[in-house]
């Protein structure tokens, strides 16, 4: 039978906390479960069928909107498909319904790969590998790395969608925390307008706030480090927490929040430029010519006080 999603990849691996288990789609590289135990600790789509607000998959080479999907390279107007037509935006990269091919895979890690050919609006010859791994300690961490195959100089950013939860705890009980000090305005198109600090905003998720009926689709900026890495969580009241942590190539964060299933799912996607990257150029990265980019993130986890790090 074959899939929407093609391929299922099943990695596990027996931790101290349990069974670790992890399901990866052929098509977008993209997370269809990942549990520890009983322990969901992602949205888990078992169906699989065509992944559901991009749930777990790889953005690139730009995360986030393009406006009216047009930037300007080299003074010309490039201008992207609109995969947000209702918005007239194009959203989160090229990736999105790209069938990956295996480069590498061993019970506990799996190692995918897949090219941005040249195409209107992206005119440049850029490799993509993504490697998923679990961890002794239950952890998953996923490793991408960006190679530039053209001749000349190619603008990239990338960013992943993992929908998070811990268990059977409701979203609404969660508690998300974002160590952030800017946040990012949009306007009614989700668009790019300006930064501006979070002190004294609803935007100030530095010690955390209930999710309950709130609506968040929101960017931020101005993180800080700590232990050399992004940290950002959602609590349960009993202590335990999900943390999705990434490296210092992730200066940005996005929160998504979905009402639309059965039930309220929550995103938290680390990625490395801000809203609208191709035209304000907040964190893109230009490539050159063979320059490879790895960059890194992960899920960690602990139950009630006690602690599972990675």
């Amino acid at each position: 039978m074959i899939r929407a999603t093609g391929e299922h990849y099943e990695l596990t691996r027996d931790t101290p906390r349990g069974r670790a288990h992890a399901v990866i789609t052929q098509v977008a590289a993209g997370i269809l479960r990942y549990r520890v135990g009983d322990i969901d600790l992602t949205e888990p789509n078992d169906a699989g069928a065509m992944l559901p607000a991009r749930i777990g998959t790889v953005m690139a080479p730009w995360a986030n909107r393009i406006r009216d999907g047009r930037w300007t390279l080299h003074g010309r107007t490039q201008q992207l498909a609109l995969t947000e037509p209702e918005r007239g935006n194009a959203l989160h990269g090229l990736l999105s319904h790209t069938e990956y091919r295996v480069l590498d895979r061993a019970p506990t890690s799996l190692c995918l790969g897949a090219t941005i050919f040249p195409q209107p609006g992206y005119p440049f010859l850029v490799e993509t590998a993504v490697r998923y791994q679990l961890l002794e300690t239950g952890g998953l961490m996923v490793t991408h790395s960006v190679v530039n195959r053209s001749l000349n100089g190619a603008p990239v950013a990338l960013g992943a969608h993992p929908f998070l939860r811990f268990g059977e705890t409701p979203v609404e009980e969660l508690i998300v925390q974002v160590d952030a000090s800017l946040h990012s305005d949009v306007d009614d198109r989700g668009n790019y307008v300006l930064e501006h600090p979070v002190d004294g905003t609803e935007y100030d998720l530095r010690a955390g706030i209930r999710v309950g009926a709130r609506r968040l689709d929101d960017c931020w900026s101005g993180l800080r480090l700590s232990g050399g890495r992004f940290r950002h969580t959602l609590s349960a009241a009993d202590g335990s927490q999900v943390q999705l942590w990434a490296d210092q190539n992730f200066p940005y964060v996005h929160v998504f929040l979905s009402r639309t299933g059965p039930q309220t799912a929550i995103a938290i996607e680390p990625m490395t430029a801000g809203l609208d990257a191709l035209n304000t150029g907040q964190g893109l990265r230009w490539l050159r010519p063979g320059e490879a980019w790895a960059l890194r993130w992960g899920i960690s986890f602990q139950k009630g006080r006690r602690a599972v790090t990675t």
